[in-house]
């Protein structure tokens, strides 16, 4: 069993009723009162309800924890709680579809809290007929905010169904209503940036053939190619901050969906991006240079997988962009964007010139996972954008997630062998100290070094 924090550990909720001053011109009928305090009391009620259940679901969640080290009777208390978590989920379920805006959000909300924290297939089974039902009707009656909640919902359902038939049939039937949202341009940009996600997402994990897959790219590819020059032009095309938003998650969606393309697609693919993608480098939204550089860098692993000779004509000036951009100095940038632009773009570089990339590793309970090529880089990244802070939950104990990356089955401890992997404060704090001071010593050599340069 695993230990997994609280989503809204900390979180202190404020109820605020309106006052009127006694005699003053800022003072309020009895009526407007009433009115006032009315509506506060309903806006505090249902966010009282959504912190009630997501309480619940924590507390079920952190008494796992405690179970692993008690007694039978802990087990009892354990699956009590769940039952009553349930009960919330079917609530939250029951008023997606309410008459209140406020209520539907709030239910949304909490469901994908839920959604992307814990493993709910059993729950979910039975119910995700009735839960695509509401979803479709929140797409397609909504408005920004409730779509994009929606959309999000639809992504961690498909994601807790797996790529089986019931995943299948939930992506199935809501795709054409997320390729409508998502080309509508007079739709709502929050909305749309969700759908994007959605359709990639879903696609990666539920796709039942390749009409699916191409008509998913295809898609997508129009949507981010509108930043793309004109024709008889080098300079991108300029969008409003919302709508390069919605690039970005169109383009990361495609690039997710470019690692499970076959090789007759991906050289399609080659011909027609790999020339136009560099010409993105030089948006003014940093996370858009950012997207397209990972992309160019995952497009040049899999070329290089279809041929290990891949030769790129015009490889001097686009290394010469991303040298640009992995040394960029300008201030007219904001520090945060330079630091994570150099970052990304060193990394971008050193693959294109030499073929490596740099290795991540990502630790999850007593597990840990090896994120060494821009293909799994890529599927990491999304999964845990969709899931946030849930994502090493998912990793330990969800089964499509540990396929797709090739974790085996999900392991099962005993609380012995969970106690004997924890490390003491006193350990924490000699770890920390020694690595610190072994930090100091490397950073105190290169200054050195650099005064003796200057």
């Amino acid at each position: 069993m695993w230990r997994r924090h609280s989503v809204l550990e900390g979180m202190v909720l404020c109820r605020h009723t309106a006052r009127s001053l006694p005699g003053g011109v800022g003072s309020l009928s009895w009526m407007t009162r009433a009115r006032s305090s009315a509506k506060a009391e309903s806006q505090a009620s249902d966010d009282e309800a959504a912190s009630e259940v997501l309480s619940h679901y924590s507390s079920a969640s952190e008494s796992t924890s405690v179970a692993e080290e008690g007694t039978g009777s802990d087990a009892v208390d354990e699956q009590a709680q769940q039952e009553e978590v349930e009960d919330k989920l079917k609530e939250c379920i029951d008023n997606v579809t309410d008459k209140s805006t406020r209520t539907r959000h709030v239910a949304l909300e909490s469901l994908r809290l839920a959604f992307s924290s814990k493993m709910l297939f059993d729950f979910l089974l039975e119910r995700r007929l009735t839960l695509t039902d509401s979803l479709e009707k929140c797409l397609k009656k909504g408005k920004g905010e409730e779509q994009s909640l929606a959309a999000s919902v639809l992504t961690l359902l498909c994601l807790q169904m797996g790529s089986g038939p019931e995943g299948e049939e939930v992506f199935r039937s809501l795709k054409p209503l997320l390729i409508s949202i998502l080309t509508d341009s007079s739709a709502s940009p929050v909305a749309r940036q969700s759908c994007a996600t959605a359709l990639g997402m879903c696609c990666y994990i539920a796709a039942a053939d390749g009409e699916d897959l191409v008509s998913s790219l295809t898609c997508l590819a129009g949507i981010f190619g509108t930043s793309c020059p004109e024709e008889g032009s080098s300079v991108p095309t300029h969008h409003s901050p919302l709508l390069q938003t919605l690039h970005c998650n169109a383009l990361q969606s495609w690039s997710l969906l470019l690692t499970i393309c076959p090789s007759s697609q991906i050289k399609k693919i080659l011909d027609n991006h790999l020339l136009k993608l560099p010409l993105l480098l030089s948006s003014d939204n940093v996370n858009l240079r950012i997207v397209v550089g990972e992309t160019i860098a995952l497009l040049f692993e899999l070329a290089h997988e279809l041929e290990e000779e891949f030769f790129y004509e015009d490889m001097d000036l686009l290394c010469t962009k991303l040298k640009a951009l992995a040394t960029d100095s300008n201030k007219y940038r904001a520090k945060t964007d330079r630091r994570k632009q150099r970052s990304i773009f060193r990394d971008v570089l050193h693959f294109i010139e030499n073929g490596e990339c740099h290795e991540e590793t990502i630790k999850f309970g007593l597990e840990c996972m090896y994120v060494d090529s821009w293909v799994r880089r890529r599927m990491y990244n999304a999964f845990k954008e969709v899931l946030g802070s849930g994502v090493r939950h998912h990793l330990q104990n969800n089964e499509l997630l540990r396929e797709i990356f090739d974790l085996g089955p999900p392991l099962v401890l005993d609380a012995a062998a969970i106690k004997a992997s924890k490390i003491s404060r006193f350990e924490k704090h000699l770890y920390n100290s020694a690595a610190f001071k072994a930090r100091t010593k490397a950073r105190s050599r290169v200054r050195d070094k650099r005064a003796d340069v200057l």
